[in-house]
């Protein structure tokens, strides 16, 4: 579970990369999921997008996992 370092703005997480808990900003973004531009505004979905501090290892994951 992330908690939050209470000397920086990061969340502390576990980082595969690194093998340890770093800093890590973490953002919302929403993403198309659609190649096709027909259906491009009704496929947008929130991931949930972390990135490592130490090592810059990007992580993406779905939130609307309907």
């Amino acid at each position: 579970m992330a908690t939050k370092n209470q000397g920086f703005s990061a969340m502390v997480e576990l980082c595969n990369e690194c093998g340890r808990e770093t800093s890590h900003e973490v953002s919302v973004e929403i993403r198309t999921e659609s190649k096709k531009r027909e259906n491009a505004e009704f496929s947008r979905e929130p991931y949930r997008v972390t990135r490592c501090q130490s090592c810059g290892q990007e992580k993406c994951q779905r939130m609307n996992n309907a």
